[in-house]
């Protein structure tokens, strides 16, 4: 009879960190607006040190203590941001669009767009931890 020492060791494979899984999905992104998602993506992440980036919903997704938003990658023309914690409709922007009881959107169409909204954009964020806590 086969005795633990007889068996094969177990070998347990590390998980990616979310660094990793979001830099691997980045690498491996194919959007006619790639640096326009990564400008974002710094935004995200310089605006509020208690944002985090992680991988879900197979997209870039931030969040702190719940989650709070995911880039929607399926649009091929634009830069799609899903803020889907129901704290965001407590923030008033002409940016923010969606009559959603619980989320909102926000779209960039360039990199220039992108630029014109970076401060609104860290100003929202920055509105939105405060709220969600």
């Amino acid at each position: 009879m086969p005795t633990k020492k007889d068996q094969e060791p177990i070998v347990k494979t590390k998980k990616p960190s979310n660094a990793e899984q979001v830099a691997a999905y980045m690498e491996e992104l194919q959007h006619p607006l790639k640096a326009e998602i990564e400008a974002i993506r710094s935004i995200i992440k310089d605006a509020n040190p208690e944002i985090k980036e992680r991988i879900k919903w197979n997209a870039p997704s931030y969040y702190t203590t719940s989650d709070l938003l995911t880039f929607n990658p399926r649009l091929q023309t634009k830069v799609h941001l899903v803020f889907h914690h129901i704290a965001i409709v407590q923030i008033a922007s002409e940016f923010l669009e969606g009559d959603y009881k619980d989320r909102r959107m926000m779209y960039f169409t360039d990199m220039a767009d992108v630029e014109a909204k970076k401060v609104l954009l860290q100003t929202i964020l920055n509105q939105y931890v405060r709220l969600v806590g």
